[in-house]
């Protein structure tokens, strides 16, 4: 397997990042994880604006442009024979000694990793996963707007916590805020339909700004739909016609159970993805397929 090292392409056990690069050492660095089609990116533009925009807030001068970046990813998907990729991008802040700094950090590292993407199965996007709450919150970012950082403890958290709850293969966690708001996935974004309105908590419960969550949103729109980002309860979701969760790699599944902290099972929609799901579904893909590498699906 060969990775993506500073604009390079090594074999993976020849890359090398040194001991006292602070994302090791603090979780200083940002990344972005996407799929491509055909071996295009999707929306790539809005998946590095954000990571430009992360590594603003935390001081990392990182300068590589759009362009080469996509010049970049192509080298590393002919490298490892892959068309349909799961690709991670992370920008860790580099080597800047032992102690915490104030000052900039000027030699970030860049690594960009891809492996082919998981199988799909269809039946997911008909019958559904089952979505599990979770007791593990999902706390106050430290940001004014939650970055995609290196610090993913509570996600890590979340991740134990659905595997040892006995939910079913491939489920997903859902986590709260404090005051036991609705908040997102431990990868993934949340929505909700209800006569006709499609409701997904607000950025301000400390969710991230999800770049499919985003497209999602505007694609519900164009459809005709009225959208509205808000805090919501439990008792919302379970009384919802239609759930569904969004992320990049999955783009949009179905969520045909709920199932409580306490172990209390819902289901959603007579246990079929719904039409309002479905439609969205139909016209993320035809989008991502035809702006796929392009600047239209950058927006």
């Amino acid at each position: 397997m060969r990775i993506g090292l500073n604009g390079a392409v090594p074999e993976a056990g020849e890359a090398v990042i040194p001991a006292l690069d602070h994302g090791l050492l603090y979780g200083i660095g940002l990344f972005e994880t996407f799929r491509t089609y055909d071996g295009r990116p999707f929306a790539l533009g809005r998946r590095l604006a954000r990571l430009r925009h992360g590594c603003d807030t935390l001081g990392i001068r990182w300068t590589m442009t759009d362009a080469e970046v996509a010049e970049w990813l192509a080298r590393v998907l002919d490298a490892n024979g892959l068309m349909d990729a799961y690709v991670r991008l992370t920008v860790t802040a580099g080597e800047a000694g032992l102690g915490l700094t104030a000052g900039p950090y000027e030699r970030p590292n860049t690594l960009l990793m891809a492996k082919p993407l998981p199988p799909l199965d269809e039946r997911l996007y008909r019958e559904g996963r089952e979505l599990r709450i979770l007791r593990t919150p999902r706390g106050e970012p430290e940001t004014p707007v939650r970055l995609k950082s290196l610090h993913y403890m509570t996600n890590v958290l979340a991740k134990r916590e659905l595997a040892a709850s006995g939910a079913s293969p491939g489920a997903e966690g859902l986590m709260l805020t404090r005051d036991g708001r609705l908040a997102e996935g431990i990868v993934s974004n949340l929505f909700f339909a209800k006569d006709g309105v499609v409701r997904t908590p607000a950025i301000d419960t400390g969710i991230l700004p999800g770049i499919t969550r985003a497209i999602v949103l505007e694609l519900a729109r164009a459809l005709g739909y009225r959208t509205e980002e808000g805090h919501y309860t439990i008792e919302d979701l379970l009384e919802a016609d239609e759930v569904w969760l969004t992320g990049s790699v999955q783009e949009i599944v179905p969520v045909t159970r709920i199932t409580e902290a306490d172990g209390t099972p819902h289901t959603v929609g007579g246990g079929l993805a719904g039409p309002t799901t479905l439609a969205l579904l139909e016209a993320y893909r035809r989008e991502a397929r035809r702006t796929a590498g392009g600047a239209e699906g950058d927006g």
